[in-house]
């Protein structure tokens, strides 16, 4: 399945933002990504598109909380 097709099936999403399709094919391709993004976006789906495509449990590391150190 290709990318857009897997994003307009599990999203809804006629096309990815800025940036979101090379983040979303470095992590498929198994390389260590971080991604740095301003608030909206669309930093979750970075994640939520590979875990649904990949075989496994996805852990996604990150605080509950913006600045409640």
């Amino acid at each position: 399945m290709e990318l857009s097709e897997a994003l307009k099936q599990h999203f809804g999403y006629q096309g990815f933002r800025r940036g979101q399709e090379a983040i979303v094919r470095s992590v498929l391709s198994g390389r260590p990504t971080i991604a740095i993004l301003p608030t909206g976006g669309g930093k979750s789906l970075c994640y939520q598109l590979p875990a649904l495509l990949l075989e496994g449990t996805t852990v996604v590391p990150g605080s509950s909380s913006a600045g409640s150190w």
